[in-house]
């Protein structure tokens, strides 16, 4: 790819990132470092889910190189090379659509990137000069490298055509980087507004262990749920809550180095695979609403924690219906991506969660008995 490529997807990059820049820059917070870790969440999470509509289309591969398109930085100057392969193929993976799609995507994941960089150099700055915690660096220094492997597995899931886990990693690496922003950001509010004490700070011990054990068990179903969409299981059942009694092949199924459609022999994949995919996931499903289920009613009697348990039983009521309406309607293409924004919903939640029971046993250790 020549120079001059890389310059206008590095200036794109820029300008993606400009409008939260500005409107940070413009507002009236006077802690304008918070300010940019909220916006920063707030484009990751439009991110993840837009990235659910990129894969859920079908265009992942509209673009079939990185980080440009045919080796250009728009689909504007690419539109020669991607109208000859949409003409080829017209249902294939390169439409003129699926490509906007994609570099869209790929413009948005950059622009997060500047926001990060921003974060990381604003926190050192800042931090050398005070030595406040409210500018720790560490977290943003590990948001800034967790961000370039995001980057290189977004590179590998072109380049190795939709390697079922290598998308799969991809899809949990942006969760994790939502995660780890919404627990930074956190930290900046109630460094700005600290929280009065809990009243009852014995029994946030078990709130706590359990809120460590939802976040466990919500990243495994967002791998199986991530395993059922590259590999275009939705609808491998067809009915709820069974199965249609179908067969499953748990071996081949659940076998990750492989191509996408295929076997590790190198065989098309059988439709018991399939079956088998979707079967864990919504089988785990039940686990995930009894663990999380279950955190949110412990965490309710606690005033500092109710309006986030409050939130968590909501989302994963909705998510609950929106996994089951997928099934119910045949994959309408708005039902699978409140899906997928759900699962992102109850990943921020469900950290908030975490970081407010942490905050609360801290100040209970620091305040004598």
């Amino acid at each position: 790819m020549q120079l001059s490529t890389l310059a206008q997807l590095g200036v794109t990059g820029l300008m993606a990132a400009s409008l939260p820049l500005a409107m940070v820059w413009m507002s009236s917070d006077a802690n304008k470092y918070r300010k940019l870790v909220w916006a920063a969440v707030f484009l990751t999470f439009d991110l993840i889910v837009f990235g659910g509509f990129t894969r859920l289309t079908d265009s992942g591969l509209g673009c079939p190189d990185w980080p440009g398109c045919y080796g250009l930085a728009n689909p504007f100057l690419a539109h020669e090379q991607i109208s000859a392969a949409e003409a080829l193929l017209p249902t294939g993976p390169v439409t003129v659509v699926k490509a906007w799609i994609e570099m869209i995507h790929r413009y948005l994941a950059m622009g997060i990137g500047v926001l990060i960089i921003a974060l990381m150099a604003k926190a050192w700055l800042q931090w050398r000069r005070s030595r406040s915690d409210a500018f720790a660096p560490a977290l943003p220094t590990a948001l800034f490298l967790f961000v370039c492997l995001q980057g290189a597995f977004g590179a590998w899931t072109v380049t190795m055509k939709l390697q079922p886990v290598i998308v799969t990693i991809h899809l949990l690496l942006g969760m994790g980087l939502l995660a780890m922003l919404t627990w930074l950001g956190g930290r900046e509010d109630y460094l700005v507004k600290p929280q009065r004490p809990d009243p009852r700070p014995s029994s946030l011990r078990g709130v706590r262990a359990l809120a460590i054990l939802s976040l466990a068990v919500l990243f495994v179903q967002l791998a199986l749920g991530g395993w059922v969409s590259t590999n275009y299981a939705t609808l491998a059942c067809t009915d709820f809550p069974g199965c249609g009694g179908l067969p499953m092949d748990y071996r081949h199924g659940f076998t990750l180095w492989r191509e996408l459609g295929k076997t590790a022999a190198g065989h098309y994949l059988p439709f018991a695979a399939l079956s088998a995919i979707h079967w864990v996931h919504r089988n785990f499903a039940l686990v995930v609403v009894v663990v999380l289920g279950f955190t949110a009613w412990r965490a309710w009697p606690h005033a500092t924690l109710r309006a986030t348990a409050r939130n968590m039983a909501i989302v994963l009521a909705a998510q609950a219906a929106t996994g089951a309406a997928t099934v119910f309607l045949s994959f309408p293409l708005a039902i699978a991506v409140l899906h997928n924004a759900g699962a992102a919903l109850l990943v921020l939640l469900v950290t908030m969660l975490n970081y407010k029971v942490k905050y609360q046993l801290d100040i209970a250790r620091r305040i004598p008995s």
